[in-house]
């Protein structure tokens, strides 16, 4: 133990009922390890595990936006032209991320 960051260990002891329900809370938080989790838990008071599709979808279709941003800037410089319908699609990607920013942050002030 000499090697060890944490060397000092706390025994709890719980019954059937409760150790399934710890079991059930690590998994719902996604933790697999018993011993992080309830260090976890008694050091912060509680875990948050947030799971947003959206942020994902968004970070997807941020990447396009820049990616087609990009190519304008390139042919522009390449060509001297810009065209209606590549600012009219920048701008309407532009609008599904503000919308979807908007619903992530709504359902994180919903938490509590």
């Amino acid at each position: 133990m000499a090697n060890r960051k944490r060397d000092i260990q706390l025994i709890i002891r719980v019954n059937a009922d409760e150790r399934k329900l710890i079991e059930k809370q690590m998994e719902r938080y996604g933790s697999r390890n018993m011993a992080a989790y309830i260090r976890k838990i008694a050091i912060d008071g509680y875990v948050v595990r947030l799971d947003l599709p959206e942020l994902r979808e968004m970070v997807s279709l941020l990447r396009r936006t820049s990616n087609n941003l990009n190519q304008i800037a390139k042919r522009m410089n390449e060509t001297g032209r810009i065209y209606d319908a590549d600012i009219d699609d920048t701008l309407q990607k532009q609008e599904q991320l503000w919308q979807m920013m908007n619903a992530i942050l709504n359902r994180l002030a919903a938490i509590k």
